[in-house]
């Protein structure tokens, strides 16, 4: 399994990827699922991908190759010559179908189903900031405004973070720290998730960046998240009243009269009762 990030803000993107991968619980293994495409002053580019390994993979390289036909009076379209992010988008749907036409035979022959969710955000020079979710099926949705980060992978445990904290305005490093806060919730709750960890942050019309690092179980800032976090999060926990039963005098009392709260109980039928 894995879980990827991928943000979308005014400032900028942040993206962030585990790299466990496992096919049972003695074959764990480290790969990257994190690659960057660049042309320098002209587009930037990020692929985060989830699923089967093999076809992620595949994805990956076709990726950069790949060639969607656009008629016979314009030359094929490429992610490095595509005017806008859609239509790199594009490319790389075309480049998940074209790995289920070679692959998807095979693998439903052998019972796998073909799994494979990602996230692909950047910007080309000439337009904003765009990312989004490409499915299975190489279809894709976009992030928003009301909608501004993607998780791909074991997300639940580490979405409560990202929905309480991020808002298109959070600054990127406010936003790359939420983003280890939820990578780390993660590796709490799911063994199937696991360092070292990629995390990129680009700023918005730079066309490259130098903020990425490879954070393994060394890393200080990411031991100080760890550590600080659940120390944090039992604080707060202790810091809230327990249940406060009895009502009356209580500030926030747990147990209100009200009809509406009354447990169901079995009914005696007469024949039943102890005389």
């Amino acid at each position: 399994m894995t879980y990827c990030i991928g943000i979308r803000l005014n400032a900028g993107l942040v993206f962030l990827s585990d790299s466990r991968t496992n096919a049972g619980i003695d074959q764990i293994s480290t790969f990257r699922k994190m690659i960057v495409y660049e042309k320098p002053n002209d587009r930037f580019m990020v692929l985060l991908s989830a699923g089967n390994l093999s076809i992620s993979q595949s994805v990956r390289e076709i990726l950069q190759l790949e060639k969607v036909d656009r008629g016979p009076h314009h030359e094929p379209l490429t992610i490095w010559n595509a005017d806008s992010m859609f239509d790199a988008v594009r490319v790389l749907g075309a480049a998940v179908r074209r790995v289920y036409q070679q692959d998807g035979p095979s693998l439903k022959a052998a019972g796998i189903d073909f799994n494979a969710s990602m996230i692909f955000g950047g910007q080309i020079k000439g337009e904003a900031m765009r990312m989004f979710l490409v499915y299975s099926a190489g279809n894709f949705i976009e992030a928003t405004r009301e909608t501004c980060f993607f998780q791909v992978g074991e997300s639940k445990y580490g979405k409560p973070i990202l929905d309480r904290v991020l808002t298109p305005t959070t600054p990127l490093d406010e936003a790359a720290k939420c983003a280890l806060v939820s990578m780390d919730s993660t590796l709490k709750s799911n063994l199937s998730v696991g360092l070292p960890l990629d995390l990129l942050v680009y700023r918005e019309g730079s066309f490259q960046t130098d903020q990425i690092v490879c954070i393994d179980d060394q890393n200080p800032y990411f031991q100080m998240i760890h550590s600080t976090w659940g120390q944090r999060l039992r604080e707060v926990f202790e810091g809230i009243a327990d249940p406060q039963w009895g009502g009356g005098a209580a500030e926030h009392p747990l147990l209100a009269p009200s009809a509406r709260y009354e447990p169901m109980r079995k009914i005696t039928r007469p024949e039943e009762r102890i005389v």
